[in-house]
């Protein structure tokens, strides 16, 4: 049932009703709008002037931070520029900092203070000297310093002086952060494109970074580089300058020797014929400087490690034991890059031949293999017992079938062609450039296992290596032969008839041989240079021999002479000395036919039977 309605409500009245507490409330906000609005605007212009405040804040940290780690890549990436003192490297580093516009000034200061600087502005002045400090901000200017460290010991400092943002556009800032909502959105869109444009900066600098690590290690692997080549070169100046000594010092010294022996020598036979009274302490000071005197002439033979024209001397070897005493030796001659491998046979049997000219053999087989392997490769050392048929003994002259002993050299190097093997083991031939060879190695070592009654043979291929086998025959005698020392052979002498000219610039030495020859029987000339021995052969056209030292001064050697006198005069015979192997060759070619050598030192009884054996040829 419905209620009725009032009277009120008939007379079209309809009661008020009390107001409700939301509508109380919505009622003091209108009214409070302006002051709302105002305290918004008031907090909007301090959020603003916050923001500005917290944003400068930032991007001064930001700007630190990026400097600060410019500033440290730097520093890492110059430290071995610094260290070596490389200020063009250094520079080249401080300049690649020009693709950051913000840095006005880039510099590094080692300990006497500008080290090198990159500045925008040529005039911008520097500071003298910088140590490291905590960055700082000084008129619109941020500076940053980093120290320049190597196993924490401080080099030097980098300093990078970067453009900061200027008042003007802080100001700006702030202006455009009271529109409010429009500044609002211009922050937005200022902040997100500058954060796009340091994103960007990030990863340019980055790149950067990455390029200038690359650039560093290159340059640290040039350095490494460059100091194996400067050490390379160290060691080769000093192995060229002790080659100099001792060939100058063997030179000198056999000279010596020269004159100290056969004057011994002399002494020795004038006391034993009666010629100069009996003295026996006499004869036994003389015995004694004589064996000092061969002891020498060793020495000098083993410093220039070169096989010699000399008597052999052959005993009972055992290979294995001679190729391991060489091990040490070869290790210093050859140099750290080749690496020495030995295969040593067991049971290996014996050989009858002279050790040292062996060894010589070995040293100078290896030293050419070192040659042949200029950036490091192995040699190897093998021996071996090895049976010889007819077959093979066939090809080759005077060497019979049977039993031998192989001794191997073989590198891993350039190898050889056909055509330089079969001139390999010709004299004087060499592959090497002027200077650094003289052609005689392979031929001596030929001529050694030959007179020894063995063979050599080469194997090689290019680009592989090269083997050089020596074959000594056998030796199945259990005890070393005896020589008879007490029955010399005669030494053959001369005649007045038979004249020589000896060519000498060493006094002692040339009236020494002199008065040597004269004693054999020879009508003996002499002179101290190459012009005057040319002069003595054109007035004394009855010459037979013309016995001459190898280095003499005045502008023509005794090779030289040697050529030139064998030109003039075709039925000359020549025998040519030195002190010094190596100096029988001054330039690449080959002794004509008839041209001997003979080392110093020499004795009487060799130099009579040389010239003896010159003259009959």
């Amino acid at each position: 049932m419905k209620d009725a309605p009032t009277k009120s409500a008939a007379r079209g009245e309809h009661p008020v009703k009390p107001r409700s507490v939301t509508a109380h409330a919505t009622l003091r906000l209108w009214r409070l709008t302006p002051t709302i609005a105002l305290a918004t605007v008031i907090a909007l212009l301090s959020a603003g002037a916050l923001l500005a405040h917290y944003v400068d804040r930032a991007t001064e940290r930001q700007e630190v931070d990026e400097v600060s780690v410019q500033a440290r890549v730097l520093a890492a990436t110059v430290t071995a520029a610094v260290a070596f003192n490389d200020r063009h490297a250094a520079q080249e580093y401080v300049n690649a900092m020009r693709a950051n516009p913000q840095i006005e000034v880039s510099a590094i200061y080692d300990a006497g203070g500008m080290f090198v600087n990159y500045r925008q502005t040529p005039d911008t002045a520097l500071p003298d000297t910088v140590q490291p400090d905590e960055p700082r901000f000084a008129r619109d200017r941020l500076v940053v310093t980093a120290p320049v460290t190597e196993g924490g010991a401080v080099l030097g400092t980098v300093y990078l002086r970067s453009l900061t943002e200027p008042f003007a556009l802080r100001l700006e800032r702030y202006t455009v952060i009271g529109l409010l909502m429009t500044m609002a959105s211009v922050v937005v869109a200022v902040l997100g494109a500058t954060h796009m444009q340091q994103r960007r900066a990030n990863e340019e600098l980055a790149r950067r970074a990455e390029q200038l690590t690359v650039v560093n290690e290159a340059l640290e692997a040039q350095i490494e580089q460059r100091e194996k080549a400067e050490e390379a070169l160290r060691q080769s100046q000093k192995m060229e300058a002790i080659g100099q000594l001792t060939g100058g010092v063997a030179h000198d010294f056999n000279n010596l020797l020269q004159v100290i022996y056969g004057s011994l020598e002399r002494l020795s036979r004038r006391l034993a014929n009666g010629t100069l009274a009996p003295n026996a302490e006499a004869a036994r000071f003389i015995d004694a400087a004589t064996r000092a005197s061969e002891r020498a002439a060793t020495l000098t033979q083993r410093l220039l490690a070169f096989s010699r024209r000399q008597p052999l001397a052959p005993k009972p070897l055992d290979l294995n034991a001679l190729v391991a005493g060489l091990l040490e030796l070869l290790g210093r001659t050859l140099g750290e890059t080749i690496r020495i491998e030995t295969v040593l046979a067991g049971g290996l049997w014996r050989v009858f031949a002279d050790g040292n000219q062996l060894e010589n053999a070995l040293l100078n087989l290896a030293v050419n293999a070192r040659d042949a392997m200029p950036r490091g490769g192995r040699l190897i050392l093998e021996t071996q017992n090895v049976r010889l048929d007819e077959n093979f003994a066939r090809g080759v002259e005077d060497l019979r079938p049977g039993d031998y002993v192989l001794v191997s050299v073989t590198d891993t190097g350039v190898g050889m062609t056909k055509e330089v093997v079969a001139k390999a083991f010709d004299p004087f031939f060499t592959t090497k450039d002027i200077g650094q060879g003289t052609g005689l190695g392979l031929s001596q070592v030929y001529g050694f296992v030959r007179q020894s009654g063995g063979h050599v043979r080469i194997e090689s291929e290019v680009g592989k290596g090269t083997s050089l086998k020596l074959y000594l025959p056998r030796f199945f005698q259990l005890e070393q032969p005896t020589v008879d020392e007490a029955t010399p052979l005669p030494v053959p002498l001369g005649s007045r008839h038979e004249a020589i000219l000896v060519v000498e610039d060493e006094d002692d030495v040339r009236k020494f041989t002199c008065d040597t020859l004269h004693e054999l029987g020879y009508d003996v000339r002499e002179a101290a240079n190459g012009p005057g021995a040319l002069q003595a052969l054109e007035s004394n056209p009855g010459l037979r021999l013309m016995f001459t030292d190898i280095g003499l001064p005045g502008g023509l050697n005794g090779r030289e002479l040697a050529d030139e006198a064998r030109k003039r005069w075709p039925g000359l015979k020549v025998v040519l000395t030195t002190g010094y192997t190596r100096d029988a060759i001054v330039r690449q070619g080959m002794l004509e036919a008839g041209v001997e050598l003979i080392v110093k030192p020499f004795t009487e009884a060799d130099l009579a039977r040389k010239i003896r054996e010159v003259l009959d040829r």
